[in-house]
């Protein structure tokens, strides 16, 4: 198990440290949860490969690449592999909304690290990418405590700024992934160029579980301001000087209205949505989650 990490409340270790992370069975039922198999032996559809080490099943070296890299490597398989999580970080300046603990970028620095030490736990293997117009760092799933340390310094020196681009860092994402994947994405999805929805299922076809957390700052949604002030938009630098008392119900019936569709696209798509108000701890947004995937009773 790995050590307790910097960037996680030790509160919020002891509150979420019974809970563990499934991936649902989607489509053909390849997902189908936690360690089905502690060990590698046999399935329908190959999945990695490893370097032989002594006790491996001899009858699964993989000759070919005996024969185009003069070593001994042996096939892993899809359904006995362990579960392989990749967190998905929303990194640019909308993110970067908030004070302290409220901040969006920062209430999702720690989900994505409450998710990976929970997958670290449980002898999982979580991944990392964040992006603004594109991936811009991407950590491959692995299990060790070094490689933990590893996203867990990415996401500390990861800072809020630049413009958003979910479809192009959708795009980069289906390219880099390989093999089937428990995917949570971690974002306020304040990106109105393209369907996002196009790409997201490029990731279900092939067989990946997608999840998307919409991190919301209260103000964002209640809209509570009460005098007239300056709004800017933190990503194209436009502002308008505007009267909360007179564009209040417009504004909210605006903003529920990306929110709901939001949801309702995630559900014909079969892609699980979940709000996360940077205002309520993030053990509420991780619970809901999982008690939706029967892993909390």
């Amino acid at each position: 198990m790995p050590a307790a990490p910097t960037i996680l409340p030790p509160d919020l270790l002891t509150r979420i440290g019974n809970l563990k992370v499934h991936a649902r069975t989607v489509v053909d039922g390849v997902l189908t949860g936690l360690h089905k198999s502690p060990h590698h032996g046999s399935s329908i559809e190959f999945a990695e490969h490893k370097e032989y080490a002594p006790g491996d099943d001899i009858r699964h070296i993989d000759w070919k690449a005996y024969a185009r890299f003069d070593r001994y490597y042996v096939k892993k398989f899809e359904d006995e592999t362990n579960l392989r999580c990749h967190l998905v970080v929303d990194a640019s300046r909308s993110m970067d909304y908030g004070e302290g603990n409220q901040n969006k970028l920062a209430h999702a620095r720690v989900l994505a690290a409450a998710f990976a030490y929970l997958l670290l736990r449980q002898q999982d293997s979580p991944g990392l990418s964040l992006f603004r117009e594109r991936i811009e760092s991407y950590i491959p799933p692995r299990g060790t405590l070094t490689h933990y340390q590893e996203l867990l310094e990415s996401l500390v020196r990861m800072e809020g700024g630049g413009k958003t681009d979910l479809s192009a860092s959708l795009e980069n994402l289906a390219e880099i992934l390989r093999g089937r994947n428990l995917v949570l994405i971690f974002s306020d999805f304040f990106d109105p160029e393209r369907d996002i929805f196009q790409l997201l299922a490029r990731l279900r076809v092939r067989k990946n579980d997608v999840a998307l957390f919409q991190i919301l700052h209260g103000d964002e949604i209640d809209f509570p301001f009460d005098f007239l002030g300056q709004f800017e938009d933190p990503e194209s630098g436009g502002s308008v000087l505007a009267d909360p008392d007179a564009i209040r119900e417009e504004y909210r019936r605006v903003f529920n209205a990306f929110t709901d569709g939001l949801r309702r696209s995630c559900l014909e798509h079969g892609i699980e949505y979940q709000l996360a108000r940077t205002d309520e701890p993030p053990e509420k947004a991780m619970l809901a989650f999982l008690k939706r995937r029967g892993e909390v009773r």
